[in-house]
Parts: structure tokens; C-alpha cells; sequence
């Protein structure tokens, strides 16, 4: 079975050439320019969705699918094993059912295997998406890895038209990229809120996967706001609207025809559709539209601490009622949030006022707020509220402090109740490491091992105090209820970990 993945859902070339005949990339104005007047609100049959119970998407598709444009990257890639995945990587393996379909019709195409060169060698590759125009002056959203990289980028209308594009800005963080083409009176989108969608709503995607130019599809909104691995700014809309590589950066609709997010990606097993896409919400991408026109970049608040999501046991711990709020697992050292006080077992509960559900939502509005602004965090601790002013720092890469658990295993001490066995740091590991304290696990069994500790973590601190001896451990785990939250340091991450003792 292949492993689980979540791919970006754009397609390289191979399909382009397939299904583009008489397509010439790098072409300005190909086809005689025509007028068309921007869209009008789109009109639904209500005949229709009263006989069947199912909307009717056509007056959408007619009003607003002139705005949805074929997007063609052109680069230079070395050549890999093919393999799904973003606008530069190759999109077909032998397993594919069009694999064989291509192969028969259209001979070695690139990406398909058997074209000149050997492995490693440069070739150029054409990767394809989707976009929608937001101005009819010509700007268009897309997604950032559907041009990353690109030489040459061309737009194609519905009507056949085609452009050269010019990359405005492409954030990576959020995914979104604007190009400007050189048109005048574009057929447009209308800009909605999803703010005000509903889990359960009708939505609708118009794209072009794998080539096939304005394909609609449809489904319903599944969740909104989620968290996905490695995407921490980005509170993604949920659908089970089919999506597939080539789809990507094309707009989500709803049924009153607006614009309420880019679909990115896919959640798949085999590179294609399996009920699982996720979109960038509009209001979010704006944003990044008026920046990068502005400026050409994105400015993200950051106060640099770590957090994870918080279950009952956790907030058990910590003498919360129920769990909420986003649990701060480490603090970095001399960050924003280290200078004004914030300490790791903190559980964030506020932002300015606004209520911090869960850790998904904490990333995206901590990266709202402008850097050297002052924001209200309060926290939960010690059991009881406080609020700490943190003046915001500007998002940059940061290094996690790690720590050194390869030392000598002697000197170890047995907690029954807990199942752990366990030493303090040796002088060499706290010289090598940047720990100063903790306990390293060098056995776990019992309610450790069931909570997922390993021989190798660094237990660091039990419901968010400090621990630095055997004996102090030995004391808080005896004193403790049916359940505590030890925070520990595993490899370059650290996090809470909650224990049930009952």
C-alpha cells in the first residue's frame, strides 16, 4: 500500500502537450483580442435544485467560468523518478491508468520516460495549473508551486487567448501567488467570505485537472480551519469536491457564485482523488494578493514559542476544566514571548481579546499581527489567568534547541507508578547539548509507555514545573493525581506528553 500523503495538486507537462493542440507557449495575444464584459452575478435554476433536491451549477459556470485560466510554467528540472506532486515534478509513474494511454498516443513525451537524456540530465519540464482573475485589468491568483521556479509563464483564456504572465510575488508560507497579464476588460470573480460558509454547503471547483481545461466539479464543505502538517499559517477549508494534479490554484465557489478559496491540495494514497481536498480561504489569500502587489513580500508576526493541541488528560493536568486553548511546549530562548515572560506549560487561552480555540488557530493570528506591534496574550497558569503584554517579532527560520541522550546509561533510578527509569544529563551532554537539566528516559514502561514516552526523551518538567533531580521526579509523580503532563525533548522537538497514572 503506498503511504498516505498530502500532494500539491498541480500536473507537469506531459499532459499539457497531450491535450493542447496547437498550443504555443510564450506566445502574447495568439488568438484576436476580444471584449468580454465582466461577469454578472450568476443566476440559479431554481426549477431544477426543486425537482431533484440537487443544485443546478450551470448559471454559475456560465457567469464566472470565463475568469478561470489555464496557467503553463516553463522550467529546467533534473531528471527524477517520476512521481506526483507540485507543478515541477513529473507526474506519470508506469502504474498510472493514463500512463499507458499517453504513452500509445503521443510517444516519449517528458514525463513519461524514454525521451533523450539520462538520468540527472537537465531538461526542460512544463508545469500546469489553474488561476482565476480577481481584476479586470488583468492580475490573477494561482497557487505559489504551481510557478515556483518558472522561466516563462503563460496564461490561456477560455476563449482561446493566451499571454505572458509576469510573476508579481509568490508566497511559499500561504501558497499564493499573483501574476499580471497585459488585458484590459477580463472577465472577473466575485470575492466571497468564508467566514460565512458552513460545514455541509454546496461548493464548487472549476479547473484543469490532468489538462482537461474548465472542468467543474462538486461537493460540500467537510470541515473548515484545518491544520495541516508543515502548512502552519494557512486554516484550510475542508471539501470532498473532486480535485486532482492540475486543479491547482483554481477557485472554490459557493452557490451564490463568490469566490471563497484557491484549492491547493489533495490528501491521496495514489497521487489522485480520494475525497480529501483542501482550499486556501480568500480572505487569507487577499492579504497576500495586496502585500505582494504592494510590496512584494509578506510581513508575519512570530513570538517564538512552540505549541500543541490540548486533550482532557492535559488540561486534567493542569487543572483546567476542559481543553482549550493552545499548550506552549517550548519557548524560544531570547524570542519575543521568552522576553516577556511566557514559560513553557503556558496554555495560550487569548489573543487580543480573541479567544484561542485549539493550537491550529494560534499560528494564523499570531502571523496577522504587524512586527513590533504590542499584543495582549493571557494564559493559563498555575490555575488561574494572567495576562502578559509581548511586543510581536517578524517571522523568521529558527533553530530548536536539541539535546544529546547518547551518553552513559549508569546512575539509573525506577519510578514504578510512573514506569519510567531514568538519569540526570552528564556534565558531557550538558556541555554538548544546549540542556542545562532534565532526566533521560532510559527505560519506559507501565503508564509511560502507554502515553508514548521513549528511552532516549529528555523529561524536562512535570505539569509545567521545572524538574532536575530523580528524587524531585520521584515526589511530583507521588503527589500527583490520576494524571500529568511531562514535558519532554525528543530529538530537535519538544512537547507534552499526558500520562494517565489512574
Amino acid at each position: 500500500m503506498k503511504a498516505k500523503i498530502l500532494t500539491r495538486s498541480a500536473v507537469a507537462a506531459a499532459v499539457a502537450v497531450a491535450l493542447s493542440a496547437g498550443y504555443v507557449a510564450g506566445h502574447n495575444n495568439v488568438a484576436a483580442p476580444q471584449v468580454i464584459a465582466p461577469a454578472q452575478a450568476a443566476m440559479m435554476p431554481a426549477e431544477a435544485a426543486a425537482k431533484t433536491g440537487i443544485p443546478d451549477f450551470s448559471g454559475l459556470v456560465e457567469t464566472y467560468g470565463p475568469a478561470v485560466v489555464n496557467i503553463s510554467a516553463k522550467h529546467v528540472v533534473k531528471q527524477t523518478s517520476a512521481r506526483r506532486g507540485g507543478a515541477n515534478q513529473l507526474p506519470m509513474d508506469p502504474d498510472d491508468p493514463f500512463y499507458q494511454f499517453f504513452k500509445r498516443f503521443y510517444g516519449n513525451v517528458p514525463g513519461l520516460g524514454g525521451g533523450d537524456g539520462g538520468p540527472g540530465a537537465d531538461r526542460p519540464s512544463e508545469g500546469l495549473g489553474s488561476g482565476f482573475i480577481v481584476s479586470s485589468d488583468g492580475y490573477i491568483l494561482t497557487n505559489a508551486h504551481v510557478v515556483d521556479n518558472a522561466n516563462v509563464v503563460t496564461v490561456k483564456l477560455t476563449d482561446k487567448r493566451e499571454y505572458r504572465a509576469k510573476v508579481i510575488g509568490a508566497d511559499k508560507q500561504s501558497d499564493v501567488a499573483v501574476l499580471k497579464i497585459d488585458a484590459k476588460n477580463l472577465p472577473t470573480v466575485k470575492i466571497g467570505d468564508p467566514n460565512g460558509s458552513k460545514v455541509g454547503q454546496w461548493v464548487v471547483a472549476i479547473g484543469s485537472p490532468y489538462g482537461f481545461d474548465n472542468t467543474v466539479t462538486s461537493g460540500i464543505i467537510s470541515a473548515k480551519s484545518r491544520a495541516l502538517p508543515n502548512e502552519n499559517y494557512t486554516p484550510f477549508i475542508q471539501t470532498d469536491v473532486p480535485v486532482n494534479p492540475g486543479n491547482s490554484g483554481g477557485p472554490l465557489f459557493n452557490l451564490q457564485g463568490e469566490v471563497i478559496g484557491i484549492n491547493s491540495m489533495i490528501y491521496s494514497q495514489t497521487g489522485g482523488f480520494q475525497g480529501l481536498s483542501f482550499a486556501i480561504p480568500i480572505n487569507e489569500a487577499i492579504k497576500v494578493k495586496d502585500a505582494l502587489i504592494k510590496t512584494g513580500h509578506v510581513d508575519r508576526g512570530r513570538i517564538g514559542v512552540t505549541v500543541q493541541a490540548m486533550n482532557q488528560t492535559l488540561a486534567n493536568s493542569f487543572g483546567m476544566t476542559s481543553p482549550q486553548g493552545a499548550l506552549v511546549s517550548s519557548v524560544e530562548p531570547g524570542g519575543p514571548a521568552a522576553k516577556a515572560g511566557l514559560q513553557p506549560g503556558d496554555v495560550i487561552v487569548a489573543l487580543n481579546g480573541v479567544p484561542v480555540t485549539d493550537s491550529t488557530s494560534l499560528p494564523s493570528q499570531v502571523a496577522g499581527l504587524a512586527p513590533g506591534s504590542s499584543a495582549k496574550v493571557q494564559v493559563w497558569r498555575d490555575k488561574s489567568t494572567k495576562d502578559i503584554n509581548v511586543t510581536i517579532g517578524a517571522l523568521k527560520d529558527t533553530k530548536t534547541a536539541s539535546a544529546n541522550v547518547n551518553g552513559d546509561a549508569g546512575g539509573a533510578a525506577q519510578d514504578a507508578r510512573l514506569g519510567v527509569a531514568v538519569r540526570p544529563l552528564t556534565p558531557e551532554e550538558k556541555q554538548s547539548g544546549s540542556l542545562s537539566r532534565g532526566l533521560v528516559v532510559q527505560q519506559s514502561n507501565g503508564a509511560a509507555a502507554s502515553a508514548g514516552i521513549q528511552a532516549g526523551d529528555v523529561i524536562l518538567a512535570v505539569n509545567g514545573q521545572p524538574v532536575t533531580s530523580v528524587q524531585q521526579l520521584k515526589t511530583m509523580v507521588s503527589h500527583a493525581g490520576d494524571s500529568i503532563a511531562l514535558l519532554i525533548q525528543r530529538d530537535d522537538a519538544q512537547i507534552f506528553v499526558p500520562v494517565d497514572l489512574g
